[in-house]
């Protein structure tokens, strides 16, 4: 009896804590906007507009960053279920920014000199890239097959 009470309210407390977490992201997602418009409007009034573009473009990715943790919140909320393709998605998402993020700073530096680009630590980001997609490959074809099954079965 005291078990299924605990039980039952340990699942309302997670239903609690992840409608909070949905809020916050949404909350981050504002504020990341924000942020990006500052920055492009910094960079207009500073007649710097192509590289302020490529420092906002890093805020767009943050922003995608949260868009899909938010569609994996909405999916767990619906389902009770989260898919790993999610946090891959997130990886993925993680390592382009730096990709593109990475030769703008270099550019951006005083001097801008090459020196500053690690071509070693670039490739290493390529690999990591490509892996990524891999694994993103798998997993998203073993959850599609997942998914079929689970509808064939239904009728």
């Amino acid at each position: 009896m005291f078990e299924k009470k605990l039980i039952t309210s340990m699942k309302n407390f997670n239903q609690l804590i992840h409608v909070l977490l949905a809020l916050a992201l949404g909350v981050a997602c504002v504020m990341v906007i924000w942020d990006f418009g500052l920055k492009a409007a910094e960079a207009w009034q500073a007649g710097n507009a192509a590289n302020g573009f490529f420092h906002a473009l890093g805020s767009l990715f943050i922003l995608w960053t949260l868009s899909t943790l938010i569609s994996a919140e909405m999916s767990y909320l619906q389902t009770g279920r989260i898919y790993v393709r999610v946090f891959v998605e997130v990886a993925m998402i993680s390592v382009i920014r730096e990709m593109i993020v990475q030769p703008v700073q270099v550019i951006s530096t005083p001097g801008g000199e090459a020196a500053n680009f690690n071509p070693i630590h670039y490739g290493l980001l390529l690999v990591a890239l490509l892996v990524i997609g891999v694994v993103y490959k798998l997993v998203s074809s073993e959850q599609q097959s997942d998914t079929q099954n689970t509808v064939e079965e239904k009728p």
